[in-house]
């Protein structure tokens, strides 16, 4: 975990903006502020805290809903004046409900989509959804009750195809064949109680 020490508070009037991240996906979730006092108390008990402008108090996040935001890190920009807050949500972060506060269904400014790790993240999570849903309501469901075997067979199967699309020069059909592969991967990762975060980890230990 940052310790975060290094912010000009007097440039920033003692009231820093923090913009907090998903840990995992990387998803902005939403804008805060901290002073010194809602810093020093997100570091001590690693839940995310801030000044209210509102209620003109220390706010930790969630303290009514319950919908807390687990603490990972803290990282301060070039200008010494604006916090970026990686954390884990547990529930929804908005107020209306809403995984994010920049929620996917709020006016667009541009022609602009989600981050790919987003997308990812967020299919991540419907797949694993459907484990224990109806056979017959969904591909994915279908997948999951036959079992690791087939699905692991699915993997196989996708990725000699992506390896046909490529030593053809296929590009349109390597990009198809890849997004099947990787659909059947994060299902293979599920059923195996894994997930896409794990194969991240691992890269970056090897990076390292």
């Amino acid at each position: 975990m940052s310790q975060t020490t290094n912010i000009n508070w007097d440039k920033v009037g003692g009231l820093v903006p923090a913009v907090v991240q998903d840990a995992t996906s990387g998803q902005v979730l939403m804008l805060g502020y901290m002073n010194d006092e809602a810093l020093n108390k997100t570091l001590e008990t690693g839940q995310v805290t801030f000044w209210s402008r509102s209620k003109n108090r220390l706010w930790t996040k969630g303290e009514s809903s319950g919908n807390v935001l687990e603490l990972d890190s803290i990282r301060v920009d070039c200008d010494e004046d604006t916090l970026l807050v990686t954390a884990t949500p547990v529930g929804p972060t908005c107020h209306l409900g809403t995984p994010t506060c920049f929620d996917s269904n709020a006016p667009l400014v541009g022609n602009g989509t989600q981050p790919a790790l987003v997308f990812l993240h967020q299919l991540e999570q419907v797949l694993a959804e459907r484990k224990d849903a109806d056979p017959d309501s969904s591909y994915t469901a279908s997948l999951y009750a036959r079992g690791t075997k087939r699905i692991s067979q699915k993997v196989g199967e996708e990725g000699v195809e992506v390896a046909l699309a490529a030593t053809s020069g296929d590009k349109a059909e390597l990009v198809c064949e890849s997004a099947d592969l990787l659909y059947h991967l994060i299902v293979l990762l599920q059923d195996q109680g894994l997930s896409l975060s794990d194969i991240t980890a691992k890269l970056q230990e090897r990076h390292k």
